[in-house]
């Protein structure tokens, strides 16, 4: 029995010794084989130029809504905006606008580009204008400019149409609220306007 005790305590004096030592090896080991970081790529994301961020100042799918004088409802969408800088007003990227008249009358806008002016009660289209009415035209023109407190677009240019009786072409094209006390809307195009008629196939009977 005192045989088997000596055997034990022996065993467990050299464990202490060499289990510690064990454990120092394979620190050391995984400190000498570790990956070392690379402070430079430890950030991707930290070469950020702050000044080019404040000078480009942008909204991202900004909104405006109104009423105009004649009870049309007013919206604006944009894919990006940014702030007037010298003349206050915003310019925007992708628009898309529509008047929503109290009888019913619709028109939606489209344009590449566009330009918002609060201070003025203005809005500039540029960049192949679409004009689409719910009473059946569909418009194409360089550029339009509209009011944002009344219901009025004028197109900057030519404009050609097509209508639910044929094809306009003419200088401008004007579409405006006539009278306050009147309900309605008038649609005029004027300067060398050339009308091809296409009535519409009757179904047989």
């Amino acid at each position: 029995m005192a045989t088997y005790d000596n055997v034990h305590s022996r065993v467990v004096f050299w464990l202490k010794i060499i289990l510690p030592l064990l454990a120092l090896v394979i620190l050391s080991t995984l400190f000498l084989f570790s990956r070392r970081v690379d402070t430079d790529k430890a950030l991707p994301y930290a070469e950020v130029d702050v000044e080019d961020l404040a000078r480009d100042q942008r909204l991202t799918t900004p909104e405006y809504s109104g009423v105009t004088l004649d009870g049309a409802a007013l919206m604006i969408h944009a894919s990006t905006a940014r702030p007037g800088t010298d003349t206050g007003a915003a310019t925007a990227d992708s628009l898309v606008a529509s008047y929503e008249a109290p009888d019913g009358l619709r028109i939606d806008l489209s344009a590449a580009e566009g330009r918002i002016d609060e201070a003025s009660g203005r809005m500039s289209l540029s960049g192949n204008v679409r004009i689409v009415t719910s009473t059946g035209y569909r418009m194409t023109t360089p550029g339009l400019d509209s009011a944002l407190d009344r219901t009025e677009l004028h197109s900057a240019g030519t404009v050609r149409a097509e209508a639910p009786y044929g094809t306009i072409d003419a200088g401008n094209m004007v579409i405006r609220h006539e009278d306050a006390g009147i309900p309605g809307y008038v649609l005029l195009f004027n300067e060398g306007v050339k009308l091809i008629y296409e009535p519409a196939e009757k179904d047989p009977e």
